[in-house]
């Protein structure tokens, strides 16, 4: 049996380190620091202040294409170690795909909640302190999302190789019909499953790209666009594509069929560029540049948060006036303050950049009876830790601030011991289905 390897498309791993720099390079612009009369801070959104500005979120909320990226990624990863275990290899495809992403994870929750107590305890208040201890960990949504992309990968490539765009039509109208039952039913609840529905029908693209079955990228974007536009303009979707703060109805959180359609737009535009990319990629400097950045990438989105709110701290702590936001003075201070939170990133990638180097693991040649179900377990409690910790932050340790969780309330540090646990888990379960081979 022929086990050759396909060739590496670059053009992925290019799209993949663009995604993450533009999300990256979105939340940095769009910050909007603001101090009130007591010295207190607050972080707005430039987005709200400039209204006008929101409809440029149809080109920068790339979060869909690294979804996308990620079938493309999981479809060959999985058949793979099925090929070489010959047969089921559950557990240490989670073991593989988790390796990367929730090592460094581990590491960011760590010091973050390290400090955090130990400011708490000893009872330190600066000006940024409460707000950055929730703000940092909001990211960790995404990480939640993509831990249930990957657990789902087995059965929906099943799906997909059996029904091909039927699979995807099939999580299209189920995006819609909750939308349906959300705003013209009122069914409580029923929205949170398009957390689901919504980012599992991109990622299927991805199965499809995986197969060459994405043959007309321009039909997909127009089809996605005209979407997009008639469900804002005749619907009750905003017209942002990220999250606004103060608003009634987001189309990110959770997810809409409005975003769906936007995500289609996307794919079928970074489809039709693929041509140019990929010339631009077989350029040996540019792969080196995309090698490189691959290697930092969630470690980078990790922190870049940590970064920005440091340099607006120590521009509080130095007492430098914080202009209006989308005042002149304020624009004139981007590029500034976008060069420092850089800088400041490149130095907390070079002290943590180690937990996402991968390691190398043994080849399945064979499954434990309940590696699978182990494995499956321990993803489910990580994706639900990650997700609660991205609602609750890192405030209000000692207190026991809570959050709701779909419509279950969680503290921090339940949901820290969920994501621990889960992690061993997938690990544990990873390494028995690796044993006895060499």
């Amino acid at each position: 049996m022929s086990t050759k390897t396909p060739a590496r498309d670059r053009y992925v791993d290019l799209l993949r380190v663009a995604s993450l720099g533009t999300v990256v390079l979105g939340h940095w612009l769009m910050a909007a620091v603001t101090t009130d009369a007591h010295g207190r801070a607050a972080v707005g959104n430039l987005l709200a202040v400039r209204p006008g500005l929101q409809l440029l979120t149809w080109v920068l909320q790339v979060m869909p294409v690294f979804f996308f990226v990620g079938g493309f990624s999981h479809a060959l990863s999985y058949r793979s170690l099925t090929r070489k275990a010959a047969g089921p290899a559950y557990a240490a495809f989670l073991r593989a795909r988790l390796q990367r992403l929730l090592r460094p994870t581990m590491v960011f929750i760590g010091v973050w909640g390290a400090g955090a107590l130990a400011v708490q305890l000893l009872g330190g208040d600066g000006p940024l302190t409460a707000v950055a201890a929730r703000l940092v960990a909001q990211p960790l949504w995404f990480i939640g999302i993509y831990l249930a992309m990957v657990a789902f990968t087995p059965p929906l490539l099943r799906l997909h190789e059996r029904y091909g765009w039927g699979a995807f039509a099939g999580l299209v109208t189920a995006a819609a019909a909750v939308d349906v039952l959300r705003f013209a039913a009122g069914v409580p609840f029923v929205e949170f499953l398009n957390f689901a529905f919504v980012w599992l029908a991109v990622h299927q693209l991805g199965f499809l790209r995986a197969d060459g079955r994405l043959r007309r990228p321009a039909l997909l974007a127009a089809a996605g666009l005209a979407g997009a536009v008639a469900l804002v303009a005749l619907g009750p979707y905003p017209l942002s594509m990220v999250g606004m703060p103060g608003e009634k109805i987001s189309n990110m959180a959770p997810p809409t069929a409005a975003l769906l359609c936007h995500g289609m737009w996307l794919v079928g535009a970074v489809e039709l560029l693929r041509g140019p990319g990929t010339r631009l990629v077989a350029r040996p400097r540019a792969w080196g540049a995309v090698i490189a950045a691959n290697s930092i990438a969630m470690t980078a989105f990790l922190w870049h948060l940590t970064a920005m709110l440091g340099v607006y701290g120590a521009l509080l702590a130095l007492d430098v006036p914080l202009p209006a936001p989308a005042s002149a003075a304020w624009w004139a201070q981007v590029p500034l303050r976008m060069a420092a939170a850089a800088l400041v990133t490149a130095v907390l990638v070079t002290v943590f950049r180690t937990a996402e180097r991968p390691r190398p693991a043994a080849p399945p040649a064979g499954t434990r009876r309940f590696s699978g179900p182990a494995a499956a377990l321990g993803v489910t409690l990580a994706l639900f830790g990650v997700l609660g910790l991205s609602m609750t932050g890192f405030d209000g340790l000692l207190e026991g601030h809570t959050a709701v969780l779909v419509a279950v309330r969680v503290t921090a540090p339940a949901a820290v011991l969920m994501t621990a646990a889960g992690w061993l888990l997938v690990e544990a379960a990873g390494r028995r289905t690796g044993r006895g081979t060499g």
